[in-house]
C-alpha cells in the first residue's frame, strides 16, 4: 500500500491568508484543492511538500461570476459543476466538454478547474511508484538525470495532460494569480512552457484564483478527446476548436488548439488563420487540419504508437471543425471511442 508523507496541515479562510501562507513558505508549500492528482503524486513521492495548503474553505474560489462582458470563474469550481451547468454552452461548449471528459464522475465531484489547469505533465516513465522509477535510476523529472524519452536530451518530455487548458485556450482565457506582493493577470497561452519539469510560469507563492473569459457571444467551440479507455484515462490526443460565424457561414473568427501533443498545449495558429473569411466547407477544414497536424510532434511517452497519434491529429482537427459548421458527427465520436479499445 502507497502511504503519503508526513506533512502540516493548513486551512485558510481568506484568499489573502492563503497567499501569507505560500508567501511564507514558499516551495515548501502546494495548495490543495481536490487533490485527485497532487495526492497520488506524494504517494509516489513526485511531490513532496512539507505543508499541504486546502483552498477549500475560501468561498470566493468556488463562485461563478456571468456579466454581458464575460465570466470570472473560480478556481476551485468542481469539473462536474461546469459539466453539468447549462450555461456553459454554445460559446462555451468547448469547456463543458472537457470537463466532464476527465476521468470518472467520482473524480469529477472532487478536482476543480484550477488543479486541472495547473495538472502535471505525465510520462510513461514518470507515472510509476517510487520502487519502479528507482529501478531505472529514475529520470530527468524526478530524482534522476535521464529523460528515459530521449536520453539524448536535456530537456524533460512529459506531456502536457490537462483537459480544460486546451478547451480554455482556445476561449482566449486569462487566469488570475494572486501571490502576497500583489496580483496579476496572464493569458491562458502565456502559463503554460514546453519544458516537462518547468510547464508552468505560475510561482510557488501564487495561487491560481480565477479563470477570465471575455464574452464569447456569436462563437461555438468543441472539445474531442483521445484516449484508450472511454473514461478514467489522461488524453493521449486532444483538439478545442472555437469559431464565429457570419450568417453566411463564412468565419470571422477562429481557434485551434492541440493538447497531449507536446509538454504544453499548442495553439494551432497557421491553421486557424486559414479559416478566415471563408465558409467553412471540406476544402477549408482539410486545409486547417492538415496545418495543424503539422505542429504535433507527440513522442513515446504515453499510450498508443507516436506516429498514429500525429496521423490522428488531422482528423480529430476535421471532426472538431465539421461539428462547428453543424454536422452530426455523433458517430465519430462513437467509433474512435471503439477504435481505441480494439
Amino acid at each position: 500500500m502507497m502511504r503519503l508523507p508526513v506533512f502540516e496541515f493548513r486551512a485558510p479562510r481568506t484568499l489573502q491568508e492563503a497567499a501569507r501562507i505560500l508567501d511564507g513558505e514558499r516551495a515548501n508549500a502546494m495548495p490543495l484543492a481536490g487533490g485527485t492528482d497532487l495526492l497520488p503524486n506524494m504517494k509516489r513521492r513526485q511531490q513532496v511538500p512539507r505543508t499541504l495548503m486546502s483552498l477549500r474553505h475560501i468561498q470566493s474560489l468556488s463562485d461563478i461570476e456571468l456579466s454581458p462582458s464575460g465570466l470570472r470563474l473560480g478556481a476551485c469550481l468542481t469539473l462536474a459543476a461546469i459539466a453539468g451547468d447549462p450555461r456553459f454552452r454554445n460559446g462555451l461548449t468547448a469547456l463543458a466538454q472537457a470537463a466532464s471528459l476527465v476521468a470518472t464522475p467520482q473524480i469529477r465531484n472532487l478536482a476543480t478547474l484550477g488543479g486541472n489547469v495547473c495538472l502535471d505533465t505525465r510520462c510513461n516513465y514518470y507515472d510509476q511508484s517510487y520502487e519502479w522509477r528507482k529501478s531505472i535510476n529514475f529520470c530527468l523529472k524526478k530524482d534522476g538525470t535521464t529523460c528515459w524519452v530521449a536520453p539524448g536530451s536535456s530537456k524533460c518530455m512529459a506531456v502536457s495532460s490537462t483537459d480544460t487548458g486546451p478547451a480554455l485556450m482556445a476561449l482566449g482565457a486569462r487566469v488570475r494569480l494572486v501571490s502576497h506582493s500583489g496580483e496579476r493577470e496572464v493569458l491562458l497561452s502565456d502559463l503554460y512552457n514546453n519544458d516537462g519539469i518547468d510547464y508552468i510560469k505560475r510561482r510557488p507563492d501564487e495561487i491560481l484564483a480565477e479563470v477570465l473569459l471575455d464574452s464569447l457571444q456569436g462563437w461555438k467551440s468543441t472539445y474531442w478527446k483521445l484516449r484508450r479507455r472511454g473514461s478514467f484515462d489522461f488524453p493521449v490526443l486532444s483538439v478545442a476548436a472555437a469559431a464565429r460565424l457570419s450568417r453566411d457561414k463564412v468565419v470571422e473568427g477562429a481557434h485551434i488548439v492541440v493538447g497531449a501533443a507536446a509538454c504544453q498545449p499548442l495553439a494551432a495558429r497557421e491553421a486557424a488563420n486559414s479559416l478566415l473569411g471563408r465558409p467553412l466547407n471540406q476544402p477549408a477544414i482539410e486545409e486547417a487540419a492538415a496545418l495543424a497536424a503539422r505542429i504535433a510532434k507527440p513522442l513515446d511517452n504515453t499510450d498508443f504508437d507516436m506516429t498514429w497519434r500525429k496521423r490522428v491529429t488531422a482528423e480529430f482537427v476535421g471532426y472538431a471543425l465539421r461539428e462547428l459548421r453543424g454536422d452530426d458527427v455523433r458517430s465519430e465520436r462513437e467509433s474512435f471511442t471503439r477504435y481505441a479499445f480494439d
